[in-house]
């Protein structure tokens, strides 16, 4: 079958940077489901494999964890899905990834696809809906459906790909009012696209920022890049016994200086289930079939901002030349193995 992946770490103008490759078609184990991939997503935590985790010699690592498919074969043990179904997931950073004509994937971390969308309206989804979910829901222990409760969320990097389900999620699924930052005219449009209340520059301290729109704290916050930098806005910001929740990887972050507020603070990694085979691993395909159920009911709305095609290693070399760039809002999505 048709793959992308690399052999060695380099920077993405590298010629080899990714590569198209032949490999074995992959058996279902027992709990797997074999997916012929129709669309994938091309995400920062691609980017960032790809720059750090050297394959073994000649071996050929391949990327991608955001897809949408239709089941091809499925294990022995397997009840919850068939050949013939239309899936959508994300994977599991452990395993082979899903820039391959066939993917295989445990069945507790797969939910339906949304019958309203396309495969390339699919494939944005995953990732970023289960990430911005376990952070609203899980992390920040914001109630599920309670409408009235008047907190304040703010959103750092609303358009990003998972600043873009959480504002949907917080806007249309909570009491929430929802502050999300952007700073370029096409990322403020596309975050009062995805529902929020009020945007605000990330380019100016954020504390100011605030205080300009007459909401000088707020009780939650979503850091979902440059944490480092806006650390200091956030003390100012965040109200006392507040809590952040942050995707990002920063490179030093001191939490002393929010012992006075007792401020919590959260690490959300959606890849923690199926990398430590959590007893609710299940949780993640049942997050993504609440989310396909409201996809279809057009109460939240597909993210994906471009599609491209095909699937080879030309394709995604730019897709992530872009991602590095940090020129992406929504989620810039990848289809077929053929041009047509």
């Amino acid at each position: 079958m048709k793959a992308v992946g690399y052999r060695s770490l380099g920077p993405i103008d590298r010629t080899d940077a990714l590569i198209d490759v032949v490999v074995p078609l992959p058996n279902p184990g027992p709990n797997d489901l074999r997916v012929r991939v129709r669309a994938i997503s091309v995400n920062p935590v691609d980017v960032k494999v790809r720059a750090r985790s050297q394959p073994e010699s000649g071996d050929t690592k391949i990327l991608g964890w955001d897809a949408a498919g239709v089941v091809d074969a499925v294990g022995a043990d397997v009840t919850l899905f068939k050949p013939g179904d239309e899936v959508f997931y994300a994977g599991d950073l452990g395993r082979p990834g899903t820039n391959s004509e066939f993917h295989l994937v445990d069945e507790r971390l797969v939910g339906i696809k949304p019958r309203s969308l396309t495969f390339e309206e699919a494939a944005a989804m995953p990732l970023t809906t289960l990430t911005a979910w376990e952070l609203l829901f899980d992390r920040l222990h914001v109630p599920y459906g309670k409408k009235g409760h008047g907190d304040t969320l703010l959103v750092i990097n609303g358009a990003g790909g998972v600043g873009s389900i959480l504002i949907q999620l917080a806007a249309r699924l909570t009491g929430l009012r929802v502050i999300a930052t952007a700073s370029r005219p096409e990322t403020i449009s596309w975050v009062r696209r995805m529902g929020a209340h009020h945007v605000v520059n990330h380019r100016n301290p954020l504390d100011r920022e605030l205080e300009a729109i007459g909401i000088p704290q707020v009780r939650y916050v979503a850091a979902l890049s440059a944490t480092s930098h806006h650390l200091g806005a956030i003390k100012a910001l965040i109200a006392p016994q507040g809590h952040v929740a942050m995707i990002d990887d920063p490179v030093s972050l001191d939490i002393v200086p929010f012992k006075q507020k007792a401020v919590t603070f959260s690490w959300e990694f959606m890849f923690t289930r199926s990398m430590f085979i959590t007893p609710d691993m299940a949780g993640q395909g049942l997050i993504l079939n609440e989310a396909s159920a409201l996809l279809d009911a057009k109460v939240l709305i597909s993210t994906l901002s471009e599609s491209v095609r095909p699937i080879e290693a030309a394709t995604l070399k730019s897709a992530h030349a872009r991602v590095e760039s940090g020129t992406v809002f929504g989620k810039l999505v990848v289809s077929g193995f053929d041009k047509s």
